[in-house]
C-alpha cells in the first residue's frame, strides 16, 4: 500500500511540476498534492545546510545529513558510520511529525517541537521556513537507490573522525624514519567554534578512552588528495609546535590508515567508543555541520 501511495503522490507531484513554471501549491490531494504526499515522494531528503538563509539554530537540522518522513516518524542520518545501512538507509528514529496544509510540525526526541512552513520549489527541492525566526532550510529529495551514500561519506570525512571517543594506534610500519608521531598512541577529534580540534595522547595501548591523558592539541583539516578523490590529506596543526601531514585512507568505518609524509611511516588506528549522535548526553553531542556552513558563508562574502 505504501508503494502505491508513494507512486501516486510522485506522479501527481511530477504532473504538477510539468503543468506550471511556478512553485507547487500544496493542496487536497486531488488537484494538488498534500504535504504528506510531498514528503513521501522522496525516501531521503538531503539537508543542504550551506544554502540556508538566515541563522540555522535548530539543532537537529544542523546535525543531520538527511531526513526522512515515514508515516509520522522522522528518521535522520546523523552519523557517517554505517550510513546507507543504518535503518535501511533512512538512519535512526529521531522523532515524529504532523503535516497539515503547508505546515510541518516536527517533535524531535531531544530538541523538542519546531514548526515550519513548507514551500515546494521543485519535485525534489523543499524549502522549510522556521516559523519562529524565519530561517529557511532547503532539502533535496532522493530515492535510496539513487542517493550516493559513498559520496556523502567521503565528502564529510572530517565529521566521520569525530564519531569515536578515541582512535587507538594498532599498527606502525617497519618502513619509515623515526619521528615524534611514533610515540602518540591515541587521537581524538571534535568540533570547535572556529575550527575542528584534535588531541593526541602518548598513553600506553589498551586503556579506556575516559582515562586517557591528552598530551597535545591543535586544529585539523581534511582535504582531497586530488579533486573528488576518496583518499584524503590530513593535517594536524599542533598548537605552538609544528604541523604533521598525512595521506589518510579509510579502510572501513572503524579503521583509518595514516601515511606520514615526512617520515614515510604508515600507521593504522581503530575507532574506540562509537558515538551515536542523537542523545544530548552523548560525548561529542555538540557535533554538527555549522563549521562548513560558516565557511560557506565566508566564501559568499
Amino acid at each position: 500500500m505504501k508503494a502505491i501511495t508513494t507512486f501516486l503522490a510522485s506522479a501527481l507531484l511530477a504532473f504538477s511540476l510539468t503543468s506550471c513554471d511556478t512553485e507547487i501549491v500544496i493542496g487536497d490531494g486531488y488537484n494538488a498534492p498534500t504535504l504528506n504526499e510531498v514528503l513521501a515522494s522522496s525516501e531521503v531528503w538531503y539537508v543542504d545546510l550551506n544554502s540556508t538563509q538566515g541563522t540555522p539554530n535548530v539543532p537537529f537540522m544542523t546535525r543531520a545529513f538527511t531526513l526522512s518522513f515515514d508515516f509520522g516518524t522522522v528518521y535522520a542520518n546523523n552519523n557517517l558510520v554505517g550510513v546507507g545501512s543504518a535503518g535501511a538507509g533512512l538512519g535512526i528514529d529521531v522523532g515524529s511529525y504532523n503535516a497539515v496544509n503547508n505546515q510541518l510540525a516536527i517533535l524531535h526526541d531531544i530538541d523538542g517541537l519546531h514548526d515550519f512552513e513548507v514551500i515546494v520549489r521543485a519535485y525534489d527541492r523543499l524549502e522549510l521556513r522556521d516559523l519562529h525566526n524565519n530561517t529557511r532550510y532547503f532539502l533535496d529529495g532522493y530515492d535510496r537507490a539513487n542517493f550516493d551514500y559513498d559520496q556523502l561519506f567521503y565528502d564529510n570525512v572530517q565529521y566521520f573522525l569525530q564519531e569515536y571517543q578515541a582512535w587507538e594506534k594498532v599498527y606502525t610500519s617497519n618502513v619509515g624514519a623515526i619521528n615524534d608521531f611514533d610515540r602518540e598512541n591515541y587521537l581524538r577529534f571534535f568540533p570547535g567554534n572556529n575550527e575542528d580540534i584534535f588531541e593526541s595522547s602518548q598513553d600506553r595501548n589498551g586503556l579506556n578512552s575516559s582515562s586517557l591523558f591528552w598530551d597535545y592539541s591543535g586544529d585539523y583539516t581534511v582535504r582531497d588528495q586530488s579533486p573528488g578523490s576518496i583518499n584524503k590529506q590530513l593535517t594536524l596543526g599542533y598548537d605552538f609546535i609544528w604541523n604533521d601531514y598525512f595521506d589518510l585512507y579509510i579502510v572501513d568505518d572503524r579503521t583509518i590508515e595514516m601515511y606520514h609524509i615526512d617520515s614515510g611511516t604508515t600507521y593504522r588506528f581503530k575507532g574506540r567508543g562509537y558515538i551515536q549522535l542523537k542523545n544530548a548526553s552523548s560525548v561529542n553531542s555538540t557535533k554538527n555541520r555549522m563549521l562548513d556552513y560558516n565557511r560557506a558563508m565566508e566564501n559568499k562574502k
